[in-house]
């Protein structure tokens, strides 16, 4: 059975493709899945894609993840990036590897933006990518846990 990893998207991800496209693209959420997935799947890994606008749920999720004894995850925590110390710490508490994506570049934006308590939790952080950093960090997850991408076995 393949090791899982979280995949977390938080609020407003979910009208990706049709929420201000200039800055987040037109990819949908149904693309960072499949991204996800596809990209999981080259390391031998299970990709679990989440999405919730509500912080509880999102911690719930993360809690889960622990309990399921996931082997990382990757999460775009949306706007509670930058003002959820309480995804922080569910973070910390667990004690799985984590890489934290968004998709624009949030120091290029407002400066509320240039702050994220979610980063503080996570080994590493990607910004300004698009949807790519999804496989970026997928990538780099794979490398921290010690999965092997099948094109180099």
């Amino acid at each position: 059975m393949a090791k899982t990893i979280y995949v977390l998207n938080g609020p407003n991800l979910n009208m990706l493709g049709t929420r201000e496209p200039d800055t987040y693209g037109r990819a949908t959420l149904a693309d960072v899945e499949k991204l996800c997935t596809e990209t999981a799947t080259d390391f031998g890994l299970a990709a679990d894609c989440r999405q919730s606008n509500r912080e509880g749920e999102l911690i719930d999720f993360i809690h889960e993840a622990h309990a399921k004894q996931a082997a990382g995850i990757v999460i775009n925590a949306g706007g509670y990036s930058h003002t959820s110390i309480a995804l922080h710490d569910a973070l910390l508490a667990v004690k799985i590897p984590t890489v934290e994506v968004h998709i624009s570049n949030i120091h290029a934006r407002e400066d509320f933006r240039h702050h994220s308590f979610t980063a503080k939790a996570a080994f590493a952080s990607l910004s300004g990518f698009g949807i790519d950093g999804y496989r970026l960090a997928i990538n780099g997850l794979a490398a921290k846990i010690g999965a092997v991408s099948s094109s180099k076995k």
